[in-house]
């Protein structure tokens, strides 16, 4: 059994080395931590959730201990999805969970709104294991081979066929900004400036760069992206600016801002929020974002990276405790910020709350020029189909777009520009199983995990012939 789970722990560590090496970059270039402690950081980021494809294999090993070769191999899609919802509930990091591969997969995609992303990661590893299976007789040795490469060729030509845009209705307007500052470069500086780069980007909300709507209609809704700027929440010249600018444009408008929760000493603890603005100008309340970006906003198991000294102590964000949505009329958006994207049995709860619409503002700056940014991107477009909903992206640097409910990109922004898009959407209603009721198949696959387990606990450790079979 050992020997299952080092190899299995091997290959995580490997796989998330590989797969999020953007965490040294990140923590490096715009973190200001030297490269050996950004170093160990990733280490010790790879050597921590290593354990997860360390338990799996520890579980299939145990398992074939007590059961046959085949009905272990029956069981692995349900042990890999237990898994899977561990990551996501222990160490609250779903990062490129398998089924986000077939994004662009528009049949396997069809399971999404019942089973949510872990659905398809159950059938990605049913049809590995499937290739594996060695039935007792000869004459059925085929089968199981068989049906994996029925089932891959199925998966593989609806991936590669694309049908043309069939879209639901697009009866809204919104414009997106793009507002492309750097990094770091917080507009930190005397009234003058925020004023100025206030109605720099107001003028580029009221004047779109890019317009897609072909009726031309005016925009309903004007979104700003996350962004390092020192806005505050309650700040006049803010609440000023912004509310003129919704009423010069007849929108609601939803901006980024940190709100000061309270003060430890001199310290200040900070919501890092999404401010909504009726489109007469009113202040119509704020989101508080409630799943923090580990390192970047706040520091998990801090004693664990003493070698870094004091340059995590200026993480000083704290989680919100409540999911808002913006009612203007009788249309509701909700709002999510950034990493909190990668939560889906969380953001489920936003269409139940009667939101029509999905805004997900995020500033992936931070990720650089790395893969992150289009793996971030290919999270929120599975959010939109889980939930059968539009979702409105508005991002600092890229990747600024339009996810229709299917989980297909209508419009977005170049990379790397200061630029605004003026976009139609849809509002939609219906409520999938996957909002009703979150990760229940996830839980059903553990269930299956823990009854496998309990069952062989009371069985006696089969001969080699019968592990074959």
């Amino acid at each position: 059994m050992h020997h299952a789970a080092l190899l299995a722990y091997l290959s995580g560590v490997v796989w998330y080395a590989g797969n999020c090496y953007w965490i040294y970059r990140t923590m490096h270039l715009y973190g200001n931590i030297p490269s050996i402690p950004s170093f160990g950081i990733l280490i010790l980021f790879s050597l921590y959730l290593g354990l997860y494809p360390a338990l799996f294999g520890t579980l299939v090993a145990a398992l074939h201990a007590k059961y046959s070769r085949n009905l272990v191999l029956l069981a692995v899609p349900f042990l890999w999805v237990a898994v899977e919802l561990a990551r996501a509930r222990i160490t609250g990091f779903p990062w490129d969970l398998l089924g986000y591969t077939q994004v662009n997969n528009l049949a396997l995609t069809r399971l999404a709104p019942w089973t949510g992303v872990m659905g398809i990661s159950f059938v990605i590893a049913a049809v590995n294991a499937l290739w594996l299976i060695r039935p007792a007789t000869t004459r059925l040795k085929y089968v199981p081979a068989a049906i994996a490469l029925l089932l891959t060729a199925i998966a593989t030509f609806a991936a590669a066929h694309q049908p043309k845009y069939f879209g639901d209705v697009t009866e809204g307007v919104a414009t997106l900004l793009q507002e492309n500052l750097g990094v770091g470069s917080e507009a930190i500086g005397n009234k003058e400036t925020k004023q100025d780069m206030l109605t720099s980007f107001s003028q580029l909300s009221l004047h779109p760069t890019i317009q897609l709507d072909p009726a031309r209609k005016p925009s309903q809704i004007i979104i700003w992206p996350e962004a390092p700027t020192d806005f505050i929440d309650t700040d006049p010249l803010l609440r000023q600016s912004i509310g003129n600018l919704a009423r010069q444009a007849n929108a609601a408008v939803i901006v980024n801002d940190v709100t000061v929760a309270s003060f430890k000493g001199n310290r200040p603890s900070l919501y890092n929020s999404a401010s909504f603005f009726l489109p007469d100008g009113t202040y119509a309340g704020r989101y508080d974002k409630m799943h923090l970006v580990p390192f970047g906003e706040y520091t998990p198991y801090k004693p664990l990276f003493f070698f870094v000294g004091d340059l995590l102590d200026d993480l000083l964000f704290i989680p919100g405790t409540h999911r808002s949505v913006l009612s203007v009329g009788d249309k509701k958006y909700g709002v999510f910020i950034c990493y909190e994207s990668i939560f889906g049995d969380d953001l489920r709860h936003f269409p139940l709350q009667g939101a029509q619409v999905l805004v997900n503002i995020s500033d992936d700056g931070w990720y650089g020029d790395t893969s992150a940014s289009w793996e971030h991107l290919d999270m929120v477009r599975m959010r939109a189909i889980e939930n059968h909903r539009w979702v409105l992206r508005a991002t600092n640097t890229g990747i600024t777009a339009v996810i229709d409910p299917k989980g297909r990109i209508t419009a977005t922004i170049p990379r790397h520009i200061r630029a605004s898009v003026q976009v139609p959407f849809g509002f939609e209603t219906d409520l999938t199983f996957y909002s009703r009721y979150g990760d229940w198949f996830a839980w059903l696959c553990a269930s299956v995990t823990a009854a496998l387990l309990l069952l062989g606990l009371t069985r006696k450790t089969p001969t080699a012939q019968s592990q074959v079979n």
